[in-house]
C-alpha cells in the first residue's frame, strides 16, 4: 500500500497499486501521487492536517500511501476507513491514530485542486507495437482471433506480479492486450430475470451490485483483497485464470452461473461449472476469450465460508458456497460449490444429493460427511498420502 497512487478516469477516482500497474493501463487517466495531494500554494489536503493533528504521521515510506488512499477515500465521500484503509500498512504509530485522523476530515470540504485531475489531462493516442489496447469488445474479438496465444490483462493484480514478483519481462509474455477500457465489456446488468457481469468488470463494483441481491456474496468479496486491489481486479481475471482457489467461482456456481464465451463473431454459452474440466485445463479454444458471466436473479440463499490463514486479504485455504432451498422444513433444491477442495473449482453434487427431499436439520449435515469423500476424493486421497 505505500505505492497508493489516485488514478483519475471518467467514471471517478480510485486508489491503486502503482508497483503493480502497467503504463498502458494510464491511457486515458490522470495520475496524483503524493506529491499532488497539497495545494498549489502548499496548502494543507484536510487528510494531511488532520493526521498531523492526531499524531497519525509515522515513517515515511508508509505515510505517501496513507495520503492517497485516505485522499481518495475523502474525495468519494467514503467513511469507512477501517476497509478503505486495510491496504496499507502501518508498523509505527499503529491505525487507531490514523483512523482518527480520517474521522475527524472527513466532513471538511474536497479542495478545489484535488477536482481538476481530467481537466488538465491531454491525451496522446497512442501507437503501440508490443501490446494493444482494444476500445470496442469487437476490437477485442478480432485481435484475440488473431493472436490465439496472446494475454488478456484487465487489473494486472496477477500479471503484474509475474513481473515484479516472477521478475518476467512483459515482452516474455509474447502478444498482450490490455482491456480495462472497454466499456462494454465491463458492463453489469440487474434485471427481475438475471444478473449480467461483463468481464471486465472491477471486483468492487461487482460488490457494490451484489450487496442488495446476495450480501453474503458481497462480503466474500470484501474480503477478496485490499480496496486498490478491488479496484483493479477484474471478474473475468478471477475465473479465466481458473485458480483451484479462485474466490469467484464457488459463489457463481452456486448460483447456477452460465459462462459466456466469444470467438471472433460466434459466442458460445457453457456452465461455469463444467468450464473447469481440470487443474490448467479449460473449455475454452484458441481464439475465444470471456466476454462475460450471468447467473439466474433469484431469492437470496447464497452462504459464503471462507477460510484462510488471515481473515481479510488473504487467499482462501477452502471455500464453501451454499445455495440451499427449503420448503415447510424440507430442502427442495441445493447447489453446493467448493474451492481449493479439489484441482478446480467443483460443485458437490453428492452431498447435494443427500440434501434433497430430506428435513433441514442437523441430522442433513450428519448425513452428508461420507458423500464429501465422495465429491472430494482426490482431495482425499492426497490428504491420506501426506498423513
Amino acid at each position: 500500500g505505500a505505492c497508493s497512487v489516485i488514478v483519475t478516469d471518467r467514471s471517478g477516482s480510485r486508489s491503486l497499486n502503482a508497483c503493480i500497474l502497467f503504463l498502458p493501463q494510464l491511457q486515458g487517466c490522470a495520475v496524483r501521487t503524493v506529491e499532488g495531494i497539497s495545494g498549489p500554494q502548499g496548502e494543507l489536503h484536510p487528510v494531511q492536517q488532520a493526521m498531523i493533528e492526531h499524531h497519525g504521521s509515522q515513517c515515511g515510506f508508509c505515510t505517501p500511501g496513507f495520503i492517497t488512499t485516505m485522499a481518495t477515500a475523502h474525495k468519494n465521500g467514503q467513511t469507512n476507513h477501517n476497509d478503505q484503509l486495510a491496504g496499507n500498512l502501518c508498523r509505527c504509530t499503529g491505525y487507531a491514530p490514523i483512523v482518527r485522523a480520517a474521522e475527524a476530515a472527513a466532513d471538511d470540504p474536497v479542495p478545489e485542486w484535488m477536482h481538476e485531475d481530467m481537466s488538465k489531462l491531454k491525451v496522446a493516442k497512442a501507437k503501440p507495437k508490443e501490446w494493444a489496447r482494444p476500445g470496442t469488445t469487437v476490437e477485442l474479438a478480432k485481435w484475440v482471433l488473431d493472436h490465439p496465444s496472446g494475454t488478456l490483462v484487465g487489473g494486472a493484480t496477477d500479471v503484474g506480479l509475474w513481473v515484479t514478483k516472477g521478475l518476467k519481462d512483459l515482452k516474455d509474455l509474447g502478444p498482450v492486450a490490455f482491456i480495462d477500457g472497454i466499456d462494454d465489456l465491463s458492463d453489469i446488468s440487474i434485471t427481475d430475470e438475471r444478473v449480467r457481469i461483463g468481464a471486465a468488470a472491477r471486483i468492487a463494483d461487482v460488490m457494490q451490485a451484489l450487496v442488495p441481491i446476495h450480501p453474503d456474496f458481497a462480503e466474500m468479496l470484501r474480503r477478496y483483497g485490499s480496496t486498490q486491489v478491488r479496484n483493479a481486479a477484474t471478474i473475468g481475471g478471477n475465473i479465466a485464470n481458473a485458480s483451484p482457489i479462485g474466490d469467484c467461482p464457488p459463489a457463481l456456481i452456486a448460483l447456477g452461473a452460465t459462462l459466456h464465451l466469444r470467438r471472433g463473431v460466434e459466442r458460445r454459452d457453457v456452465l461455469l461449472e463444467n468450464y473447469f474440466i481440470d487443474y490448467g485445463k479449460q473449455d475454452r479454444v484458441p481464439g475465444e476469450f470471456v466476454e462475460a458471466v450471468s447467473f439466474p436473479r433469484s431469492a437470496d440463499r447464497l452462504k459464503c465460508y471462507k477460510l484462510s490463514k488471515r481473515f481479510d486479504q488473504d487467499i482462501s485455504a477452502v471455500l464453501g458456497c451454499f445455495n440451499v432451498r427449503v420448503i415447510h422444513g424440507v430442502v427442495t433444491s441445493a447447489r453446493i460449490a467448493f474451492g481449493g477442495m479439489a484441482g478446480i473449482p467443483k460443485r458437490a453434487r453428492a452431498v447435494e444429493t443427500t440434501l434433497i427431499g430430506k428435513a433441514w436439520d442437523e441430522n442433513a449435515a450428519d448425513r452428508s460427511w461420507d458423500a464429501f469423500e465422495k465429491d472430494f476424493a482426490e482431495r482425499q486421497k492426497k490428504k491420506n498420502k501426506d498423513g
